[in-house]
């Protein structure tokens, strides 16, 4: 069933909502951060099919679960964009041309 014009305008100023979110985001990263005795950190990501490692100080480590946090919280947020925008495309009422291919004017050549 297409959607309403209401239904549509509340799926676009979710999805505007969503693009801010995203401009929200300050840094991003993949991988995960793991504790690594004594008082040190480990930061540990695939790196072209390789898992790659890299000790972290505490501070780094802070930081870098922000950023590895951001990055879910991305990849959500695309997930639900994709979602919406597959919504609008396929249960947006379709509008038609309001002339016909075959009633419009053919081209002249010069």
């Amino acid at each position: 069933m297409p959607l309403t014009q209401p239904e549509i305008r509340r799926l676009e100023t979710r999805y505007r909502t969503l693009v801010a979110q995203i401009a929200s985001l300050e840094s991003i990263s993949q991988g995960s951060v793991m504790p690594h005795p004594p008082r040190a950190w480990r930061w540990t990501r695939k790196v072209v099919g390789k898992t790659v490692s890299r000790g972290l100080t505490p501070a780094r480590a802070d930081k870098m679960k922000r950023a590895i946090a951001n990055q879910r919280t991305l990849d959500q947020i695309i997930d639900e964009m994709r979602e919406i925008t597959q919504k609008l495309i396929m249960l947006s009422p379709e509008t038609l041309p309001s002339r016909t291919l075959k009633n419009r004017p053919k081209p002249r050549l010069s």
